[in-house]
C-alpha cells in the first residue's frame, strides 16, 4: 500500500491549534506521509508546527454538530452537501515526548479522515517505510561516516588488552548470536569453537564479552545473558573455561545478577538459570533485583499520569509520585551500577553482569558503571560512543521497547523504558556532579525524544543483524555524527564542565534523587523558567570566560568573580524548583 492510500484528506483550512504554553492559533493543517504540518498565516509572516507522525503515541477524536459553526469555504461541493451544517470535530494528539496538542477541525468528515490518516501513518511497522529512510538534509550526505566506533577500533585503541584479550569475529555472519555485532572482545585463551559452544549455552547466544577495562588496575566488566542450566542444573565446561580465562588464577570475580534470587530460581523452570557455585568457584554471585518489561512500563505510565494531574492537590500528587515507583527504579539502577564500580575500583575484582536476555537491565548497569568509573565516557563524544557500544551495537531492541511511550491506549507488548531510565539516571549524576559531565541535560532530552521518534537511523531496528539486512547504515543518516557537528554540538555542552580523572560516586539516598522535571514536566510553565535559567547560566559563564582569558591564557584569581558566584546560585536554584 502506498502512503497516499492512507491519506484521505490532505489539507484542511481554518483549523484551530491548541498547544501547551502557546496561544491558540488558526491556520492550515496538512498531512504528509511522515509529518503533520500546521501553518498559521499572518500578515507579517507565518509560524509553523512540524510534527513527526512517528512521535504520536495516541489520538482521541470526537465529532459534534453545533448550529452556527462556520462551514469551511474551501471544502469540496460534495463535502458541503453531505455534512450537516455546523459539523465539527476535535482531535487530541498525545505524543511520545509527552506533549499533548489539540486540533479543532471544521467538518465532521474531514476530522474523521484526518484522524484515520494519522492513526495509520503513525503506526507503520515496516522499518524501511519510516522517515529516516527518506530524510535528506542538505548539510549531510549518505557517504558520511556512520557511527563513531566499532569493536575493532575499540580493541586497537586499548593496547593494555592485547596480552590477555583478543578480537574475535566468530559472529561475522551473526550465526553465533543474532543480537551481537560481528566482532567481540573475548579472552585470548578461548578459541572460536569454544565460543560457539558457550553461545548455545547462553540465552539468545549472548555469551560473556568484554565491555570495559579499567584504566587504573586492568579489571574488567563483562556482560552476557543468563546460562540455560534448566531444572536439571545442566553445566557447560566451555562456559566455565571462558569465565575462568577472564580473570587471573588467584583472583575472585563477581557475577552481578540483576534478578532476585527467587526470580533466578524460577527461571530454571523455563530453561534458564544461574551460575552454580560448585562449577564457578572463583566467582561469587550477588543478586540485585531490578524491574524490567511490563512492570517498568507501567511505572512510567503512572508517573506521567501523576505529572499530568491538574487537581493541584499536593498530597495527591506526592502519593501518585510514590505509587509510580519510578524513583525507586532509578535508585536500583544507580545502586547496582555503584556496586559494580565498587567491585572494580575499590575491591579490584572483575565483574560479569547479566539478568535474563542481557539486553535491558544488563546494559543499563554496565553503562552507568562506566560513567561512574571512566572519565572518557563523561565527555560529549565519549558518552555517545558509550551509547553506541552498550546499546546500539550490543543489541538493545529499540524498535520493540520504544514502540509506545506512556500515553498510548494500546495493550502493552514488548514496550519497556529501559533507555529512558538510563537517561534519567545520567541526569541524576549530572545534577549531583554539575562539573563532571561535558554534556548538558539538553542532550539527554534530545536523546529521549530521538529514541522514540527520529529523523535518523541510529535507533532503528533491534540488532546489528537487522540494520545490516535493511541497509540502515547505507540508506539513513547517523544521529551521533550529526550531533558532533560543531554548530549542533554547541547546543548540548555543559558550560560548567571540568575534566577529572576521579570516579564519581552517586548518592542514592531518597533525598538525593529527584524527579527529572526537565523531561516529565517539560510542557509546563516550570520548564520555561528552567530554559530561561539555563540561558542565563550560559551567558554568565561565557562572560566569565571572556574576562578571565583576555589573551587566550588561563588566569587564576584569588577569589571567584561575581559572575561565577551567580552561576553557582543559579545552579542551586535549578535543583530547587
Amino acid at each position: 500500500m502506498e502512503f497516499s492510500d492512507h491519506i484521505k484528506t490532505a489539507n484542511v483550512e481554518d483549523v484551530v491549534l491548541k498547544l501547551p504554553l502557546h496561544p491558540t492559533v488558526k491556520g492550515t493543517l496538512c498531512v504528509t506521509a511522515h509529518h503533520l504540518l500546521f501553518s498559521e498565516r499572518k500578515e507579517e509572516g507565518s509560524s509553523q508546527l512540524l510534527l513527526l507522525l512517528r512521535n504520536i503515541d495516541a489520538i482521541e477524536k470526537s465529532v459534534e454538530n453545533l448550529l452556527g459553526y462556520p462551514q469551511c469555504p474551501s471544502a469540496a461541493p460534495y463535502q458541503r452537501m453531505s455534512e450537516p451544517s455546523g459539523s465539527s470535530g476535535t482531535i487530541v494528539i498525545k505524543c511520545k515526548d509527552l506533549r499533548i496538542l489539540q486540533l479543532d477541525i471544521p467538518g465532521m468528515e474531514q476530522c474523521l479522515n484526518i484522524a484515520s490518516s494519522i492513526e495509520a501513518l503513525s503506526s507503520l511497522e515496516t522499518v524501511t517505510e519510516m522517515y529516516p529512510f527518506f530524510h535528506r538534509p542538505r548539510e549531510l550526505s549518505l557517504n558520511d561516516p556512520w557511527g563513531l566506533s566499532s569493536p575493532q577500533q575499540d580493541y586497537t585503541q586499548t593496547q593494555r588488552l592485547w596480552d590477555r584479550w583478543r578480537l574475535s569475529e566468530v559472529n561475522r555472519d551473526f550465526s553465533a548470536c543474532p543480537s551481537y555485532p560481528r566482532a567481540v572482545i573475548v579472552p585470548r585463551a578461548v578459541d572460536d569453537d569454544t565460543l560457539l559452544k558457550v553461545a548455545r549455552f547462553r540465552q539468545g547466544g549472548r555469551f560473556p564479552v568484554l565491555c570495559y577495562s579499567h584504566h587504573s588496575n586492568g579489571k574488567v566488566i563483562l556482560r552476557s545473558s543468563q546460562p540455560m542450566t534448566g531444572a536439571n542444573r545442566k553445566r557447560c565446561r566451555e562456559d566455565e573455561l571462558l569465565l575462568l580465562a577472564a580473570i587471573d588464577e588467584s583472583e575472585r570475580g563477581y557475577i552481578i545478577d540483576t534478578r532476585s534470587a527467587q526470580q533466578a530460581q524460577q527461571a530454571r523452570m523455563g530453561g534458564g538459570g544461574f551460575e552454580s557455585k560448585s562449577y564457578y568457584s572463583p566467582w561469587r554471585r550477588l543478586h540485585r533485583h531490578m524491574e524490567r518489561g511490563k512492570v517498568l512500563q507501567e511505572s512510567l505510565i503512572k508517573l506521567v499520569e501523576a505529572c499530568g494531574d491538574s487537581s493541584h492537590n499536593m498530597d495527591r500528587w506526592l502519593s501518585k509520585l510514590e505509587n509510580s515507583k519510578w524513583l525507586s527504579h532509578v535508585h536500583s539502577a544507580l545502586s547496582t551500577a555503584g556496586l559494580v564500580a565498587e567491585c572494580v575500583e575499590r575491591d579490584g575484582h572483575s565483574v560479569l553482569v547479566h539478568g535474563f536476555e542481557g539486553t535491558d537491565t544488563t546494559l543499563l548497569v554496565t553503562s552507568l558503571a562506566q560513567l561512574i568509573l571512566d572519565p572518557a565516557s563523561r565527555t560529549f563524544r565519549g558518552f555517545l560512543q558509550l551509547l553506541e557500544r552498550e546499546w546500539v551495537q550490543a543489541g538493545h531492541p529499540f524498535l520493540q521497547r520504544c514502540a509506545r511511550s506512556a500515553l498510548s491506549h494500546a495493550r502493552l507488548r514488548q514496550e519497556c523504558p529501559s533507555f529512558l531510565l538510563l537517561l534519567d539516571a545520567v541526569w541524576q549524576l549530572g545534577r549531583q556532579f554539575p562539573l563532571a559531565l561535558e554534556f548538558s541535560e539538553t542532550l539527554l532530552l534530545r536523546l529521549a525524544r530521538e529514541a522514540y521518534a527520529s529523523d535518523y537511523g541510529t535507533f532503528l531496528c533491534s540488532s546489528e543483524q537487522e540494520r545490516c539486512s535493511l541497509q540502515v547504515k547505507e540508506k539513513t543518516h547517523c544521529l551521533f555524527q550529526f550531533l558532533l557537528r560543531w554548530g549542533e554540538k554547541e547546543k548540548y555542552l555543559n558550560p560548567l564542565y571540568e575534566a577529572t580523572d576521579l570516579a564519581i560516586w552517586p548518592s542514592v539516598h531518597p533525598q538525593s534523587l529527584q524527579l527529572w522535571t526537565g523531561l516529565f514536566l517539560r510542557w509546563t510553565e516550570h520548564a520555561q523558567i528552567m530554559d530561561e535559567a539555563r540561558e542565563e547560566v550560559w551567558t554568565l559563564v561565557k562572560e566569565h570566560k571572556e574576562t578571565s582569558r583576555p589573551d587566550g591564557c588561563t588566569h587564576t584569581a584569588p577569589s571567584p568573580p561575581d559572575s561565577v558566584t551567580s552561576v553557582g546560585n543559579l545552579m542551586d536554584e535549578l535543583t530547587v524548583f
